[in-house]
């Protein structure tokens, strides 16, 4: 019958579609669950590829640690008023070395480090709340890193000035293993007497009595000395003030041979790369002096000031001067002769006295209050 017929098909149909939409949608789930799959594997890679910022971190540490560790560093050190200074513009002198000012935050977070290992009670408190001293010292080393690569521009070789850093020579070596010291060293009676003209203020230090600046001047001397046997020769050279000032060529291509750089003639005119390569800090004390090509106006000032009841316990006061090496008997020791260059620098500030007198007022020292300090201004 046709009515048969027609409800035949209609069930045929309807089969056919059923089939289809269920073979499709077999397909769609099995597309599905091999999206899914691919996805997962395709996330987890991407996890082991990129790594999270903990993990940055750590891999950045380790680099860091590892490069600042065995990146070449000059540390200038010695008792204030000793020509650090000058040694340091010297240097800066140089196209591959930069020092620039004093940082004053290096020695201050190695004293903190020194104390709290001098402390056997906040030590132990620090290792009972997990901080190790492995970790500390790496905390120190990343410290001191980061400020001499962000203190100025990029160079091969870094410097750091900061008189007191010496203090710690023993330590930064086992900090930087290619470091290198050069601990200056001036009369005790030139160190004083500038101290006290000049108005530096150095903690202990009185700008009245000269016994108890000749004491601390002895125990700090001492102290930086020490250090700088402890980590030998090889290590730290010792710089006399004098011999810089008076021999500059020969002391200076000692000073370059220990410390592996090749030899320059702008280390001997570093007054013409002022305001250039090197830049001055107003708050420093000898800015004004070092603006000036390598002179002996400084030399002997202290000639004639001292004492006479002060003078006669010299060797008391201060026995290191002696074991240096310095005249204590007399009251116009001899120091030694002068280079020529010297002694042509000596006539050209005599000649263009003015020039220089105002080249040294403008970097005359200011009270670090004052926002004039980080202007710029064009140099004379």
């Amino acid at each position: 019958m046709p009515w048969l017929s027609i409800r035949r098909r209609l069930f045929f149909n309807m089969y056919q579609r059923s089939f289809r939409s269920s073979t499709l949608c077999f397909i769609i789930f099995f597309l599905t669950i091999i999206i899914v799959i691919l996805l997962s594997n395709r996330l987890s890679n991407i996890q082991q590829e990129c790594p999270t910022e903990i993990d940055i971190a750590r891999r950045y540490k380790q680099i860091n640690s590892n490069v600042s560790s065995d990146q070449p560093v000059i540390f200038i050190g010695g008792m204030p008023r000793s020509g650090t200074t000058l040694m340091r513009a010297i240097l800066d002198s140089h196209p591959l070395v930069r020092c620039g000012e004093e940082t004053r935050v290096i020695p201050r977070m190695l004293s903190m480090r020194a104390a709290w290992k001098k402390s056997t009670i906040e030590w132990n408190r620090l290792m009972a709340g997990g901080i190790s001293e492995k970790m500390i010292d790496s905390a120190v080393r990343a410290f001191i890193y980061e400020i001499l690569i962000e203190h100025g521009q990029h160079a091969e070789v870094l410097c750091d000035k900061d008189p007191f850093v010496l203090k710690y020579a023993s330590y930064i070596s086992t900090l930087f293993s290619k470091a290198k010291f050069l601990l200056l060293i001036r009369d005790a009676r030139a160190v004083i007497h500038s101290v006290m003209t000049r108005k530096v203020t150095i903690t202990g230090f009185s700008l009245t009595d000269y016994r108890q600046n000749l004491k601390l001047w002895n125990k700090g001397i001492e102290t930086m000395i020490t250090q700088c046997g402890e980590i030998g020769k090889e290590k730290c050279l010792m710089v006399y003030y004098e011999q810089l000032v008076l021999q500059p060529k020969k002391t200076i291509e000692n000073i370059l041979q220990f410390l592996n750089l090749s030899w320059v003639d702008s280390v001997l005119h570093h007054e013409e790369l002022i305001g250039k390569k090197i830049s001055l800090s107003k708050t420093e004390h000898s800015s004004d002096q070092v603006i000036k090509p390598i002179n002996l106006e400084a030399l002997t000032k202290w000639i004639g000031h001292m004492p006479k009841d002060v003078k006669n316990e010299l060797d008391v006061l201060a026995p290191m001067l002696k074991k240096l090496g310095y005249d204590t008997q007399s009251d116009v020791p001899n120091y030694g002769v002068a280079d020529q260059l010297v002694l042509d620098n000596m006539n050209a500030l005599k000649d263009d006295a003015e020039f220089w007198n105002a080249k040294a007022k403008f970097y005359a020292r200011q009270s670090p209050n004052g926002t004039v300090l980080f202007q710029n201004r064009t140099i004379p």
